[in-house]
């Protein structure tokens, strides 16, 4: 996958196309990742020790891997990645820019 946690993403299609925000946690055998604040949805939940209201929960579902680009570190914008060896190590590279997006 081109996107890792902690990585911050641009949604670049679907109902929340324009969003940003960075992923919590990524799915790779599903190809899927959760980002913050995009992809809410509605879950009916019945009472339980934790909720003994129940009700309708708002929370994040996972969206496709392919949906999300990285951000450019420079510039801000979204980006392609690209791999380069630094040091001996394969690094992430914004394809716009050339900055690595590993830290």
């Amino acid at each position: 996958m081109h996107v890792k946690k902690g990585d911050k993403v641009k949604v670049i299609t679907g109902k929340d196309k324009g969003k940003e925000g960075t992923i919590l946690e990524a799915y790779p055998k599903k190809e899927r990742v959760l980002v913050e604040g995009v992809n809410y949805i509605k879950k009916h939940a019945k009472p339980s020790q934790e909720n003994p209201q129940g009700g309708i929960l708002t929370q994040e579902a996972p969206i496709h891997v392919s949906n999300v680009m990285p951000v450019d570190p420079k510039s801000g914008e979204p980006t392609r990645v690209g791999y380069e060896e630094r040091d001996g190590k394969k690094v992430r590279i914004a394809k716009k820019s050339g900055e690595p997006l590993d830290k």
